[in-house]
C-alpha cells in the first residue's frame, strides 16, 4: 500500500508538472546548491534543479517551478562502530512573485514538496545491525530570495526556504545559478 501510494504521488507531481509546461513556456533552468538546517540536526550540503515556467494567462513576474532537491548526511563514530545516515528526495513545485527593480529582483513564494525521507543505522557494538525506516511527507513550503543578473542570460541567486514537515522541518540556505531561456 505504501509504495502504491508513493507511486499515485510521483505520477501526480508528473501530471502537474507536465501541465503546467504545457500552459506555459520554460523561462529558464536553475541549478542550486543548500545549507540545510533540519529539525534536531546540524546543517549540511544538498542539492537541486528546477525549471521556471511563465504563462502569458498569469500576472507578469509570476512563475511556477517545478523542482527535485536532494541532500543526504551521514555521521560515524569509529570508537563505537557506530554509523548513521538521513536522506530526504523532494519532488515539489513552488509559485513565485518577483519584484522587477534594476539590476537585482527581489521575489517571494510558496509551494507544496512530497519529501521521501530515509534513515539507517548500523551499531553492531550496541546489537542494532543495519535498521532502516523510511517515510513520505507532504508539506508546505515557504520562500523568499534575490536574483542578481550577470548576463543577458544568466543570473545569480540567494534565497531562503522553510519547508513545514512535522518532525522533519527544514531550513534552507539556497544558492545558484539561473539560466533564462
Amino acid at each position: 500500500m505504501r509504495s502504491a501510494l508513493r507511486l499515485f504521488f510521483v505520477f501526480f507531481l508528473l501530471v502537474i508538472s507536465a501541465a503546467l509546461a504545457r500552459a506555459g513556456t520554460i523561462a529558464g533552468v536553475d541549478g542550486m546548491t543548500s545549507t540545510v538546517m533540519q529539525q534536531g540536526q546540524s546543517s549540511f550540503s544538498g542539492l537541486g534543479v528546477r525549471v521556471r515556467l511563465r504563462s502569458a494567462q498569469l500576472v507578469e513576474g509570476f512563475e511556477l517551478m517545478p523542482a527535485v532537491e536532494y541532500w543526504r548526511n551521514s555521521s560515524t563514530v569509529e570508537t563505537f562502530g557506530i554509523r548513521t545516515s538521513r536522506r530526504d528526495a523532494t519532488l515539489g513545485v513552488d509559485a513565485r512573485y518577483s519584484f522587477r527593480t534594476g539590476g537585482w529582483h527581489p521575489y517571494v513564494g510558496g509551494g507544496f514538496g512530497l519529501h521521501f525521507i530515509t534513515n539507517e543505522v548500523n551499531a553492531p557494538s550496541l546489537g542494532l545491525r543495519h535498521a532502516s525506516d523510511s517515510v513520505m511527507k507532504g508539506g508546505l513550503a515557504a520562500l523568499a530570495g534575490t536574483s542578481f543578473v550577470l548576463t543577458s542570460r544568466l543570473d545569480n541567486f540567494i534565497e531562503l526556504k522553510y519547508h513545514h514537515l512535522p518532525g522533519y522541518s527544514q531550513f534552507k540556505v539556497n544558492w545558484g545559478l539561473a539560466w533564462g531561456l
